[in-house]
């Protein structure tokens, strides 16, 4: 059963969860990269970013929270950072698990450099920051979209190229 209920603008504590749902994920990473070295740290940084500035252009600025509250706390960001792109075409954009690569490179770098560090001298911390960072990169983010941010979108009902992908299974 499909929700009718959309927020215009979500409350603010949405957002604001999923904030710190993804600077959790971005600091666990960074701190396991830490104990690698110093320029792993800064390049992965840089790296979400990168990630995050390709989100902001790609999907943000063609999407309807453009300059709004929006579920995920970057249409505001974005109407700031960028200027506005297409709307209409957003809902018809197609994309696969190979656009979504890069974000889940957020998670493989760090979960990769954790693996050298269990190699060299194994840890309880590292296999734990592991296990959490996986954890709530997979759980956190499908509750936080499934529960409080997509379940409420008004960009779901016009058409999102995110949504039409993660509920193929469902439509066919």
């Amino acid at each position: 059963m499909q929700n009718n209920k959309v927020y215009e603008n979500f409350p603010v504590w949405i957002p604001l969860l999923s904030c710190v749902l993804s600077i959790s994920i971005y600091a666990l990473g960074a701190f396991i990269f830490w104990q690698l070295a110093i320029i792993f740290t800064v390049l992965y940084l840089l790296f979400c970013l990168w990630v995050e500035f390709r989100i902001f252009q790609k999907s943000c600025a063609n999407c309807y929270y453009y300059g709004k509250m929006c579920g995920l706390g970057r249409g505001k960001l974005c109407g700031l950072l960028f200027k506005k792109g297409n709307p209409e075409g957003f809902g018809e954009k197609d994309i696969s698990w190979k656009d979504l690569s890069w974000d889940f490179l957020v998670v493989i770098f760090p979960v990769a450099g954790g693996i050298i560090i269990l190699i060299r001298d194994f840890s309880w911390l590292i296999s734990a920051l592991i296990v959490i960072l996986v954890v709530l990169f997979l759980g956190g983010n499908a509750i936080m979209r499934g529960s409080f941010a997509c379940k409420y979108c008004k960009q779901r009902q016009l058409g999102c190229p995110a949504e039409q992908l993660f509920n193929k299974h469902k439509d066919g």
